[in-house]
Formats: C-alpha cells, structure tokens, sequence
C-alpha cells in the first residue's frame, strides 16, 4: 500500500447491489430487499458494537430514514455501503444522547503509523469478529479505533469510505483500525494483524 492511497475496496456482492440499488431508485421493491438483505448484516454488525442490545431497533430507524431519502443517493454499491454506515452511525449517536449516554471520548492520533511487517492478516483474529464475544471485544476498544474496525472490517469499507463516515482522515482511520485490530488479536491469542480485513469477511452470513 503506497503513500499516493489505497485501491478502492470492492466487496464480491458490490455489483449486484449497484443494481439493485438503481433498481429501487425506480420504484421496485423487491430490488430493494436485495440491497437490505446485502447490506443489513454488516450494517447490524456495526450498530452492535455502538449500541449493543438496541442495533436491531436504531438499524430500524436507519432503514426508515434510508428507503425515504434513496432517491438522493448517487453513486455505485460499494458507495451505497458507505451512505447508508453514515446514516446508520446518526441514528446511533441520536440514541445514545436520548439515554444520556456520552460516547467515549478519544483522542485520535495525526500522524500515520507505517506499518511495517508481512501484511497478511491473522484469518482467526478477524474471523472471530462475526462473534458476539469478539463483538463484545470490539466494543472495549476506544471509540475511534471501535468503529474504524467495524467499518473495515464488519462493514467491508475501504480507508477513503470508512474516513467519510467517521469525517476523519484515511489515515488516521487506518491508524485507528491497525491498533484496533492489533489489540484485538492480543486478545484473541493471535499475532501479526495488520489492518487489511480478508476479501472473504462479511461476503454472507
């Protein structure tokens, strides 16, 4: 990965929910049921590690706001994943100011760790992330390094898509996950994550 940016990241399903997506845009509600059910799943997995218990009824809400404002988005699937995480994490963040609950407070680093080493990822490590626990772990990571790894690695958005969702740069979001996930693996027993999340995480449940 060069200092010029990263490749954009494509998830398997990216064209099919492109499709989809216009497909929608045009009235067809079936062809919006195809975007929910490729995006809702990472979707969920991001709200749970913000709001745990209640991601079920915030991602409700997410969807309202949505299916009403899809007529407004431009753009290809990979670019629908990254709209409908920004929308997703407004509703969280409403929420947890209606219970009163102040997110963390995080200081995130400027500067840009070069990560040095093989860039294999640990499969095992991120692997696990699909679990409540691993999910539960996510959660006890500070803030910025929480969502940058459920962004990336849950949500499958490049640094660039992940950076826009959080109004961060790509490289402090880069940072964030790198240290997140290098704590998780610690965690998990494992060695040598980098902060590129395998192609394969996420692709179906």
């Amino acid at each position: 990965m060069g200092r010029g940016g990263e490749p954009r990241r494509v998830q398997p399903h990216d064209g099919e929910l492109a499709a989809a997506v216009a497909r929608a845009q045009e009235g067809d509600e079936a062809a919006f049921a195809v975007a929910y059910r490729l995006v809702q799943p990472g979707l969920l997995g991001y709200l749970r590690g913000l709001v745990g218990d209640d991601a079920e009824d915030v991602a409700s809400d997410a969807w309202l706001e949505i299916a009403r404002d899809l007529g407004r988005f431009r753009g290809d699937g990979a670019g629908f994943r990254g709209w409908t995480a920004t929308i997703a994490r407004h509703r969280a963040l409403d929420h947890l100011r209606r219970r009163k609950v102040r997110p963390q407070a995080t200081t995130l680093e400027q500067d840009v760790l070069e990560l040095p080493g093989p860039q294999s990822t640990h499969e095992q490590a991120l692997e696990s992330l699909s679990t409540e626990y691993a999910l539960e772990l996510v959660r006890g990571l500070p803030r910025d390094q929480a969502e940058a790894v459920l962004l990336r690695v849950v949500v499958g958005l490049d640094g660039p898509a992940a950076a826009r969702v959080l109004g961060k740069r790509p490289g402090a979001v880069r940072t964030a996950a790198y240290r997140g996930l290098k704590r998780l693996a610690r965690q998990l027993g494992a060695e040598g994550v980098t902060d590129e999340a395998p192609r394969t995480l996420g692709e179906s449940k």
